[in-house]
């Protein structure tokens, strides 16, 4: 983008632009004589006036700069340190937002050999997924590889996109579509439940930390740090995090029994039982509520949390149970007084139709995206299909990995959306506002 000087002769142009037009008899004298006026305002002052854009007042500049179409504010970014910081600021998402600019994207990312994938699809208003390629990112290229970006956490804080994996953590400018490096976790793990709450992220649990993965880690994305806060009362390998009305839940994951048990991965250790359980702490008051148990059994896949519910999917071996559990804790009555009604409730909902193709075994992989307050949407990012029916012998008619359900909190349905694309591989999923 370049930047145009606005001097006095160009606003002498455009006044004459606005003024009537001069051939019509009524306004011909008074015309003219505004005209001349212009010109002679323009001659005297012309030194004076001269300016540019980025000298606007910064209200100004944030206004305009907020009506940029999306597909420049890679290129407005890069104009100079001001715009960058302008275009960062919690200020710019929020007047965007007002300004009805702001939507619901999901993004898939995905390691290959050439590079990092982004795939984006914005649900207002796209019929296909997006991908971008990202072939020399320096900075991050080698803490991904060596932590599987299949296996990271990925949380979205405005329009930043936080990878998370054992030994790092890649933030991820949904804008401006730069890879940037920060504070990794005070102890590395793997297979962890992370959440954002307040616009701080929370992590517990997983394996490969040594014996301080039961620790709860809170990361600050704007000082960049990361802290010590509480020990969760039981640890788990492989849970899964949400967070709903302060509260950070952990679910799900394998129970570790001892100490000795974390400093090892879960596949060289003895069998253990699935903790369908969640833990629930809030993180306003720094206190451990009361732990609910997940119904029926089985081993938590995926889960994810809008409009005050946890949605919760379950593995049962022979079929897949989809649950809510509603994490509002203050409601109001029918007299105004807060209460508690509903808190912990739980509600088994329709299950998601898998077709006939899809086996329910530990290839299979699901992520469970949050979209806005009304949709959940679930992407098969693992285990392909193909390679699991060939093996059977069944015919797969061209069903492969990626698959995309949409459940409809309104109307309790699930649809078919569209797949991800066939380059997007065993992907990490989010939903972002940009």
């Amino acid at each position: 983008m370049t930047t145009e000087s606005c001097n006095a002769r160009r606003f002498s142009r455009i006044m004459k632009s606005c003024f009537p037009n001069s051939t019509q008899p009524e306004y011909s004298h008074q015309t003219t004589y505004l005209i001349k006026l212009s010109d002679k305002i323009s001659s005297e002052n012309r030194h004076q006036y001269q300016t540019n854009f980025s000298s606007l007042p910064d209200d100004l500049l944030l206004e305009c700069l907020s009506r940029v179409p999306l597909s420049s504010l890679s290129s407005v970014s890069r104009v100079c340190r001001k715009w960058s910081h302008v275009i960062n600021s919690s200020s710019f998402f929020n007047l965007r937002r007002n300004h009805y600019l702001i939507h619901q994207t999901i993004f898939a990312f995905s390691l290959t050999d050439f590079g990092i994938f982004v795939a984006n699809l914005r649900y207002e208003n796209e019929l296909s997924w997006k991908i971008d390629c990202f072939r020399n990112v320096d900075c991050t290229m080698p803490q991904i590889i060596e932590g599987s970006i299949s296996h990271s956490r990925l949380i979205a804080i405005q329009t930043f996109i936080f990878i998370i994996s054992r030994n790092s953590t890649i933030r991820y400018n949904t804008w401006t579509g730069k890879f940037s490096s920060r504070s990794t976790m005070l102890f590395p793990r793997k297979r962890f439940a992370a959440a954002v709450i307040a616009g701080k992220i929370y992590v517990s649990g997983g394996g490969g930390g040594g014996d301080r993965t039961e620790t709860v880690e809170e990361y600050n994305p704007e000082t960049d740090t990361w802290q010590i806060i509480a020990e969760s009362p039981r640890r788990r390998y492989g849970c899964i995090g949400a967070g709903v009305d302060g509260v950070f839940y952990l679910i799900g994951g394998l129970k570790i029994s001892n100490r000795s048990d974390c400093s090892r991965d879960a596949t060289s250790t003895e069998a253990r039982a699935y903790a369908c359980s969640m833990d629930l702490y809030d993180v306003g008051t720094r206190v451990w509520l009361r732990s609910r148990s997940v119904p029926g059994g089985g081993c938590v896949i995926a889960a994810c949390a809008i409009g005050g519910h946890v949605y919760v999917l379950i593995n049962h071996a022979v079929e897949l149970s989809f649950w809510r559990f509603d994490g509002r804790r203050l409601l109001k009555s029918q007299n105004g007084n807060n209460c508690n009604n509903g808190f912990g409730e739980w509600c088994r909902l329709k299950n998601p139709p898998l077709p006939a193709q899809v086996r329910l075994d530990n290839t299979v992989r699901f992520s469970c995206v949050g979209v806005g307050e009304e949709k959940v949407v679930l992407i098969q990012v693992m285990g392909c299909i193909d390679d699991l029916l060939r093996r059977s012998g069944r015919n797969c008619r061209g069903l492969k990995e990626g698959l995309v359900l949409v459940y409809d909190k309104e109307t309790g349905d699930w649809s078919r959306d569209l797949d991800l694309p066939e380059i997007i591989r065993r992907a990490a999923c989010v939903c972002v506002e940009c």
